[in-house]
């Protein structure tokens, strides 16, 4: 029999799950952030070399996501979320002992897949263990693990580099992902539902993507090539622009502007429709976009941080729960899984070919593309997705 379902988000496992995210997003951030400055100051690469730590991190992590959802089916999303943490810990402790530049591009590629299994275990197991009826409120209380690393990873790593050395840095991200996956032995998930599979490690289509969740997915990967703009290039045009003094503040408004309306987001979601967030969303993102176009001094520059902190959360956020609610809980892990491949290749391929864009037109020029995109993606969500109705899934 279905028992009446308990609606509470906050609960042990879900905070553990939480916490366990926040330090893998923690050691990602704070070294997306650190490791160009080393692979320049220590190693003595160039700039366009320090930029392929992160384009090998993507790339494995865009070649494994297809088949993660596959992998948690058959080997289970809590033992393949603790022994990829385990694997993660690994490589940030294998930075104290490598050196040579071309190990540690190896050595990032690798952290890139256990990356990648990681985050769709861990995005898995939140959509299964949020109740049904407050699927956007809890998946958005979720991603502000997320958030919360985006200011805390660069904030302590590039602390720890100017008072300490690298290798204390190495020390301090080692501890906070093997903290991590102590939280995640934690997580109990005898009460989930078990996926509906025979056990074999078979890659047919539906074994790498859900179907259901594809059209969510693309509108999420043109989301993502925008916000490029902002992940790959709001530092260099924060130095042309003379803003260099206050760039660091942006990302701390932008996470600040998405866990404020957070909680007003996710329970507008699970209310009214996904539809009262995304559409506001995007046309808050696109503004956000149009002001860095024309931005001249520090008000402007941060006031545009607000714009897109809210737009760019409330439409990611609301995207993902779309997906994992377009399918059964039992696909959660594909659903997940085939969004955030197509995220991930929306921020790659908005990196290469905005970062073509900038050195033709300018970036001023990129934001306003961006801003572009995002009016096409507003166009073809009314079209297509705007009466798109979240199925309203049971927990069995």
């Amino acid at each position: 029999m279905q028992q009446e379902e308990n609606t509470q988000i906050w609960t042990k496992r879900f905070i553990s799950l939480f916490l366990t995210n926040i330090s893998v997003f923690f050691v990602f951030y704070g070294l997306v952030t650190t490791l160009p400055l080393y692979a320049i100051g220590e190693l003595h690469q160039t700039d366009k070399e320090a930029g392929l730590l992160l384009s090998g991190f993507l790339l494995s992590a865009i070649i494994v996501r297809p088949f993660s959802g596959k992998l948690l089916d058959v080997f289970g999303k809590k033992k393949l979320l603790v022994l990829s943490i385990g694997g993660y810990f690994i490589c940030t402790v294998l930075y104290l002992f490598i050196h040579p530049f071309g190990l540690l591009l190896g050595l990032r590629f690798i952290q890139g897949i256990f990356f990648s299994i990681i985050t769709t275990a861990a995005g898995s197991l939140a959509a299964d263990i949020v109740p049904a009826k407050r699927k956007g409120a809890g998946l958005g209380y979720f991603t502000m693990s997320t958030n919360l690393a985006v200011v805390i990873g660069p904030f302590i790593g590039l602390l720890l580099i100017q008072y300490s050395t690298f290798n204390v840095l190495f020390i301090v991200m080692s501890i906070c992902i093997l903290a991590g996956g102590i939280l995640a032995l934690t997580v109990n998930t005898d009460d989930l539902p078990k996926p509906a599979h025979e056990g074999k490690l078979t890659f047919k289509f539906d074994d790498l993507f859900e179907r259901k969740a594809l059209p969510v997915a693309a509108i999420a990967s043109l989301v993502a090539f925008s916000y490029a703009s902002v992940l790959s290039f709001l530092s260099v045009y924060a130095q042309q622009k003379d803003l260099m003094a206050v760039a660091s503040l942006f990302y701390a408004v932008f996470a600040a502007s998405m866990l404020i309306t957070r909680p007003y987001t996710g329970k507008l979601y699970d209310t009214k429709g996904p539809q009262f967030v995304i559409i506001p969303g995007i046309i808050s993102f696109a503004i956000g976009l149009v002001m860095l176009a024309f931005v001249e001094g520090p008000v402007l520059f941060l006031s545009a941080a607000i714009f897109v902190g809210f737009g760019y959360g409330a439409v990611t956020t609301s995207l993902q729960a779309l997906a994992v609610q377009s399918t059964a809980i039992q696909r959660s892990g594909y659903a997940t899984a085939t969004y955030f491949t197509m995220f991930d290749l929306g921020i790659a391929l908005g990196s290469y070919i905005l970062g073509m864009v900038a050195v033709q037109a300018g970036y001023a020029s990129v934001y306003l593309s961006g801003a572009g995109l995002l009016g096409v993606v507003f166009i073809i969500y009314l079209l297509r997705l705007a009466k798109m109705k979240p199925k309203k899934i049971v927990n069995i």
